[in-house]
């Protein structure tokens, strides 16, 4: 099977769909002439034209609300955020207006729209360009949310997230546009609310998000060396999330780390660690464990912005101690 990088599999996705559906239009800030600062979007509009994939001037809110009311009437926008950081100047349009009109009208009126937008720290992007801000729109009723940790999910929950009749948000790392992955030529989507098992193992298991799925592979491969057996479960969609897959792993294990590049406090790890306590409780040998990006803004500093994010070596040495029962005295 081939290999290609991330942002590959999204330009693909967006392509193939495109072609598939007329109905389907690109809108965001140098989404045409520059393909977005990643250049993820490179070639589109050579293919399809200024009217279907259109540049904006320097307005979120009101490509945005361009966006909602296009999906209203019968088109399926995808709207590029350039930084996840700016969904702040959209919440209204997604939060109030997307998330709510098919509830609202009693299901007369649906609003099929996919904003892809990014999270990530540690690309020196200070903190206004650097946030991992996925458990705000999680906490919205009425919005999907989907995060890609491979070049292959990416294109298959961004097909997906396509044809979906709800609006879903979809959060790529800025730090893995260029990693590569197998990627399938023939046609294949994803299902929302189906985790991946990416590693088997009998010891822990852990559930990781996003790039924290690949620290969570490395630190699992050094714990092998250890005899140390992690199961790592990749939720692939947080809304909806497969609660089953990530329960009948820890009922097997009986020990469980969540591992996200949020802020941990009131963020996704706390939310995913409650469902295990709560259904899987009588199953554990000890308290869920949670790793999460430090409660500070992301410094610009490399130093310190290193030091705010879970990594390979910092998950496994908390899974060591979590085996040897050291972290459960308030540590």
């Amino acid at each position: 099977m081939r290999e290609i990088t991330l942002s590959k599999a999204v330009n693909e996705a967006i392509a193939e769909e495109m072609r598939r559906d007329p109905t389907i239009f690109l809108i965001g800030e140098d989404v045409a002439e520059a393909g977005t600062p990643f250049k993820v979007l490179s070639g589109l509009v050579e293919e399809f034209g200024t009217e279907r994939v259109i540049d904006t001037p320097i307005s979120e809110p009101g490509f945005m609300g361009v966006a909602v009311g296009a999906a209203m009437t019968g088109s399926r926008p995808i709207v590029d955020l350039m930084f996840g950081d700016f969904l702040f100047l959209v919440m209204d349009q997604l939060c109030n207006q997307a998330a709510k009109t098919h509830y609202m009208s009693g299901g007369k009126l649906k609003v099929p729209l996919v904003l892809r937008t990014n999270l990530g720290a540690t690309r020196r992007s200070a903190a206004q360009h650097s946030q991992s801000l996925h458990a705000l729109v999680a906490h919205i009723p009425g919005l999907k949310v989907a995060m890609p940790s491979s070049a292959y999910e990416a294109k298959g929950l961004m097909k997906t997230a396509i044809r979906d009749d709800n609006p879903v948000v979809i959060f790529e790392d800025k730090l893995m546009y260029q990693e590569k992955a197998p990627v399938p030529e023939e046609e294949y989507l994803i299902p929302f609310g189906q985790a991946n098992v990416v590693r088997e193992g009998r010891d822990l298991t852990m559930v990781a998000t996003s790039s924290m799925v690949q620290v969570a592979l490395a630190a699992a491969h050094a714990l092998e060396g250890e005899g140390i057996s992690v199961e790592v479960i990749d939720p692939r969609t947080i809304v909806p999330l497969d609660e089953a897959t990530i329960l009948n792993s820890v009922r097997k294990t009986s020990r469980a780390m969540v591992i996200d590049e949020g802020h941990q406090s009131y963020g996704i790890t706390g939310e995913i660690a409650s469902r295990i306590g709560e259904k899987a409780f009588y199953h554990l040998d000890a308290p869920v464990v949670r790793m999460g990006a430090m409660d500070v803004p992301v410094p610009f500093s490399p130093a310190l912005e290193d030091l705010t994010v879970p990594t390979p070596e910092g998950v496994a040495e908390k899974a060591r101690k979590m085996l040897r029962g050291e972290l459960f005295d308030g540590a």
